[in-house]
């Protein structure tokens, strides 16, 4: 039942996906759809204007050679006077005989400027005179003439897809001055309407073709943009099902926004799995590490609870090994907590610059202050006084402090130690020496691990848990630097810490972001 469950809650999510490429193929494909159609309606309307305005262009010069003949006739216009006034090529021509004869200059027929007009199958021309009666017309479609105002008027009419234009214009005579006629030119276009309609016709199919296309395009795209969106939800629904699981999104290849997405998301999984992880180490550590003391304390007041309370010895006894082990608890749990805080620094002092000549001579004063039975000498002559270094302050003299500490705990006889800093190769490096018990080779490599002790009677004497170092490389780990030891048993340790140098700029820039973080606080 449950595998049938998370069959159909799998197909469920697999048509979600399936839905979003769809969604989203859709409004791409409409997108470029309207897009296309505006640029062909842009385009057909740009076009059909251009060839509107030449046909028009064509029935005005029709209308102009028309009236550069019939205008030198001083009275109104007849048959008799229109047709000598036209060309001898023209009146053959009305007159179903050659528009050339063997006789006529060549030059005169063909420079006729009238031959082109009335030879045209889309123009229909008629000459009227001031009764409204036909005086010439160049086929059998005579156009109608009816009043208009002015010297001149086109018309525009449209039968179905077709257009045709229609021009009026008034003759004046350029002898007598008075209107002696009228010429209708009627442009029928066929050119111009076969044109826009073959137009129409492709620009239909090439819109067709290339909204297939660029669908198809558009499907490869946001699928190609779905599939790692899809794979981050699937790792995340992994994840929120079972948050110890190791599972993260496979590198994408992309260089792009979701690949830079890709990455942080699966940075945000690593760290959380390392809280998650540390949870579980804080509470096993806890748990294993106070199980000793709780049993002693509880072992002393079984002890008093029976008998002990009545022996004055015993129960003084009994009651300074509980406050014993009571302090040690406390600092157990301190050192837990402190560890468990220096694996979180890029989280809580992100942009902290400390200088690390003002805290190195702050620390070793206060040390020598608090062990004045010990003599710390500090060497600072390799060290410029500027010299920062990103990390917080109190963080760096909690380092120096563990380590101070660790020389003055396992000291012998020679009751010193040396701390020296110096900058080389753009790294800042300070080295805390002691003439103790040192370490053997087997130990150095185990001493930075939790809990771990070189001589645990001796340490739990001392009062060490074995956190201070484990806390002193994670501190130092998450400043992006690194701490190493040298040691020699029977003649001393010497403890060495190193960080990058922060450039003025750097800093500077740091320690405004840091204002900003502690401004929004």
């Amino acid at each position: 039942m449950k595998t049938m469950t998370k069959s159909k809650g799998k197909k469920h999510k697999e048509t979600k996906h399936s839905s979003l490429i769809v969604r989203w193929v859709s409004v791409v494909t409409l997108t470029i759809l309207v897009s296309f159609v505006v640029f062909s309606v842009v385009v057909y309307s740009i076009v059909s204007q251009q060839s509107l305005n030449q046909q028009e262009e064509v029935s005005n010069n029709v209308v102009a050679a028309f009236e550069r003949r019939l205008e030198t006739i001083p009275d109104e216009l007849q048959i008799s006077n229109v047709i000598p006034s036209l060309t001898p090529s023209t009146k053959r021509i009305l007159q179903g005989k050659p528009a050339i004869s063997r006789g006529d200059n060549v030059n005169s027929a063909f420079n006729d400027d009238l031959l082109s007009s009335v030879t045209n199958p889309d123009i229909n021309v008629a000459v009227y005179n001031k009764h409204d009666e036909v005086v010439f017309s160049n086929g059998n479609a005579v156009p109608e003439f009816h009043k208009f105002s002015g010297s001149s008027k086109v018309v525009k009419k449209q039968n179905g897809n077709n257009i045709r234009l229609i021009t009026y214009h008034r003759v004046k005579s350029t002898t007598s001055g008075k209107v002696i006629g009228y010429i209708v030119v009627a442009n029928q276009m066929n050119y111009y309407n076969r044109q826009m309609k073959n137009l129409l016709h492709w620009m239909l199919i090439i819109s067709i073709i290339a909204v297939i296309i660029f669908s198809a395009i558009a499907y490869l795209v946001v699928r190609d943009v779905v599939k790692p969106i899809k794979e981050m939800s699937e790792v995340a629904r992994e994840v929120n099902d079972d948050p110890n699981s190791s599972m993260r999104i496979k590198e994408l290849h992309r260089n792009d926004e979701l690949e830079e997405l890709a990455i942080t998301f699966n940075e945000m999984l690593d760290r959380m799995q390392r809280y998650i992880d540390q949870q579980k180490e804080f509470v096993g550590d806890v748990s294993h590490e106070l199980r000793t003391p709780v049993a002693v304390i509880e072992g002393h007041l079984n002890m008093l609870e029976r008998w002990g309370k009545d022996d004055p010895q015993i129960l003084d006894e009994s009651i300074k090994a509980s406050l014993q082990e009571a302090d040690r608890m406390k600092h157990l749990i301190q050192e837990m907590l402190d560890l468990t805080r220096a694996e979180q620094i890029n989280v809580q002092y992100p942009n902290a610059v400390t200088n690390v000549y003002e805290v190195l001579k702050r620390v070793v004063s206060d040390l020598d202050l608090v062990h004045p039975d010990f003599k710390i000498r500090l060497d600072m002559d390799d060290l410029p006084a500027n010299t920062e270094i990103q990390i917080y302050h109190g963080h760096l003299e909690q380092l120096l402090v563990i380590l101070i500490d660790n020389g003055i705990k396992y000291s012998t006889d020679l009751k010193q130690i040396n701390v020296s800093a110096g900058v080389s190769d753009d790294e800042v490096h300070i080295i805390v020496q002691d003439f103790g018990e040192g370490i053997s080779k087997e130990d150095q490599k185990k001493i930075f691990n939790r809990f771990y002790r070189v001589d645990k009677a001796r340490t739990r004497e001392k009062g060490g848990n074995g956190l201070g170092l484990s806390i002193a490389q994670k501190l130092v780990t998450s400043y992006h630097g690194s701490i190493s030891v040298e040691s020699v048993q029977g003649q001393g340790s010497q403890f060495k810490l190193s960080f990058p140098v922060l450039s003025a700029k750097e800093a500077a820039r740091l320690k405004k972001l840091d204002q900003k973080r502690q401004e929004k606080r």
